[in-house]
């Protein structure tokens, strides 16, 4: 108990000084400001991939319904969702764990290269507008046509 307590214990104090020496390289406000942003936005996609994640299975089996028919949806469909159910829980976890350091290729922009707070998964939330069915999150007046 005593070692993982430890091992606990260096892991954050890595992560902080990892991140002070981050922000302190931030010459002026506005990049500690977006720094800041981009911090708190992992963390809230992570937290929202941790809770809402199930709701993949659903989504993707009406997704095969709509593009291949009720059997797909109850027999592939329910697969496909499932596989992006754990995906969707472990890509969660990985934010929620390093939300306070950048990582690998997770630039907000997916072709540009390096380190960055961005998303691991695309898309990057679990419902979008274009993904919004039956106007179930965003009313049908915030959906763009």
């Amino acid at each position: 108990m005593k070692f993982w307590k430890t091992i606990l214990l260096a892991a954050v104090t890595l992560c902080v000084v990892g991140t002070a020496t981050d922000l302190a390289a931030a010459e002026d406000e506005s990049a500690f400001s977006t720094t800041l942003q981009d911090i708190t936005r992992k963390l809230g996609r992570g937290v929202t991939n941790v809770a809402f994640g199930a709701l993949e299975l659903p989504l993707k089996m009406y997704e095969v319904n709509f593009e291949e028919g009720g059997f797909a949806a109850c027999t592939y469909g329910v697969f496909y969702g499932l596989c992006y159910v754990v995906e969707r829980e472990i890509v969660g976890v990985v934010d929620i764990a390093t939300f306070l350091v950048p990582l690998p290729g997770c630039r907000q922009d997916p072709n540009e290269a390096g380190w960055g707070y961005g998303p691991i998964m695309r898309p990057e939330w679990i419902i979008t507008p274009d993904k919004n069915y039956y106007n179930f999150v965003y009313p049908s007046s915030a959906t763009m046509n």
